[in-house]
């Protein structure tokens, strides 16, 4: 069977909008129409709403033994269609095919890993003050989830948050990116052919023009429990805002700005390394992408050289092609995004070593691999989430200084640090003002791992055993007259 859905998935059923609209979804890498998915509204999120919170009522009395049994169902058969889920993925997102094999490995790790935590929310017993009492906490799942999800990683970040959700004991309704909701939809035909109960996992899509009402129903509808979102600082500000109306449990990854330092004792070899593949994944458009290289004044001159070799060797094409290594960009928004960032740095007196301008004649989204010099605190780059393939190094002279300058932004979602010195990794990896640090390495994403960050790039954590904090409650028990 086809996991290529054009239609939504509400309540164990494939449906179209009421009104009956659609929306084109393109490719990236070459503006074709890859199909049309339903245009749902409010109204079809509502109606979402209430078949997952009628779900719940049965699902919420499931043993953890039972969820993660129907979790491991799920993730088998998500491995079992490994490919053609990448292929979908290469599709819509326009990542290169070795990319998205590896973020559909990275997705499928969490329903691995909350299959098992399933049965892992632990409860306590209090030691009681008084000898007629006993005292206990247990944990509950808090009811119905909206997800909503981005398009860098469609795959990975519906996986994180449904699994827990599910896990839990919740039930949950995903809105993807407008631009990615194939992947979304290919996840739902294996929940569906795995077993999952009818309204325990459900997605609606929209084009851009209806997300904003339907944020506001998946926020505010007293039928939510709680959100999870993954997506830009600005439309989780607005999110936070609204859930307060109900005081719903919230859950934000939002934007980063990474600082990746290299100090006078790196390996550079392995700074070069780590350098090309965190900023250069996924076009650069992650959110814990290397977004500031800050180099030791030491090994500046070293770096850039080492740096812009690798760079010219980055293959750009269509992902789907053997070899590529940097595709499109999304959409045309990113493309305006990084050709104003760089623009701006360039008028500000920046050098361009590399790149510095749009690809059109590998298409209307590709943006050269660049690198500048020369960055000023004035210019946009130094402190803007950049969400592209363009790499700007900052000198500094010592830790204090790179230390200052890496937290000189309201961001703090990851950072990165190259050093050979262990007093100094110590020192660094506690004075950043990041949620996640990587040491000498830059690929630190894993479902064991706590993800999230902290000022405005987000609140509460994603994967680990603190996955499920989002998704369940605490409630406290006092047995007396004993």
């Amino acid at each position: 069977m086809s996991l290529w859905k054009n239609k939504a998935y509400v309540n164990g059923e494939w449906v179209d909008a009421a009104s009956g609209s659609q929306f084109e979804v393109k490719n990236p890498a070459n503006g074709k129409v890859l199909g049309k998915v339903p245009d749902m509204n409010d109204k079809d999120t509502e109606k979402a709403l209430q078949d997952a919170n009628i779900a719940f009522k049965e699902w919420s009395k499931t043993t953890g033994k039972e969820r993660g049994i129907a979790l491991r169902k799920w993730y088998d058969l998500l491995v079992q269609n490994k490919q053609a889920l990448a292929e979908i993925l290469t599709a819509e997102a326009g990542k290169p095919i070795p990319e998205s094999l590896g973020e559909v490995d990275y997705g499928n790790a969490f329903l691995d890993w909350f299959a098992e935590e399933a049965r892992r929310s632990y409860g306590e017993i209090v030691p009681s003050p008084v000898k007629s009492k006993e005292m206990l906490l247990i944990r509950q799942p808090i009811g119905v989830a909206s997800l909503i999800t981005p398009w860098n990683f469609p795959y990975a970040m519906i996986t994180r948050k449904a699994g827990a959700a599910i896990a839990a004991g919740c039930t949950c309704v995903v809105k993807p990116a407008e631009d990615t909701p194939y992947t979304a939809l290919a996840i739902a035909e294996l929940a569906h052919q795995a077993g999952i109960p009818k309204g325990v996992y459900n997605v609606v899509t929209s084009d851009r023009k209806n997300a904003p009402a339907i944020g506001k129903v998946l926020s505010q509808h007293p039928l939510v429990a709680g959100l999870s979102f993954t997506g830009s600082t600005e439309v989780g500000k607005l999110l936070y805002q609204q859930c307060a109306v109900g005081v719903k449990r919230i859950a934000l990854e939002l934007g980063g700005n990474a600082p990746f330092m290299v100090f006078e004792s790196a390996d550079i070899d392995l700074a070069i390394q780590g350098a090309v593949a965190s900023k250069f994944r996924n076009c650069g458009q992650t959110c814990i992408s290397a977004n500031r290289f800050l180099i030791h004044e030491s090994k500046y001159e070293e770096f850039i050289s080492k740096f812009s070799e690798k760079i010219k060797g980055l293959k750009m094409g269509d992902g789907a092609q053997p070899g590529v290594l940097v595709g499109p960009l999304i959409n045309q928004a990113q493309v305006k995004k990084i050709t104003r960032i760089v623009d701006d740095a360039i008028k500000k007196g920046a050098k361009v070593l590399l790149g510095g301008k749009p690809a059109p004649n590998y298409g209307e989204l590709y943006y050269e691999p660049t690198l500048i010099t020369d960055i000023t605190p004035d210019m946009d780059c130094y402190l803007e989430e950049i969400f592209g393939p363009v790499a700007v190094i900052i000198k500094f002279k010592t830790e204090e200084e790179g230390v200052e300058i890496a937290n000189m932004t309201r961001r703090g979602l990851a950072g990165y640090f190259y050093t050979e010195d262990i007093r100094q990794a110590w020192r660094v990896a506690k004075n950043l003002e990041v949620g996640m640090v990587g040491v000498n390495e830059s690929l630190i994403s894993a479902a064991e791992a706590a993800f999230g960050g902290i000022k405005e790039s987000g609140i509460g954590r994603e994967g680990s055993k603190h996955g499920l904090d989002d998704f369940s409650y605490i409630k406290y028990v006092c047995f007396g007259s004993l």
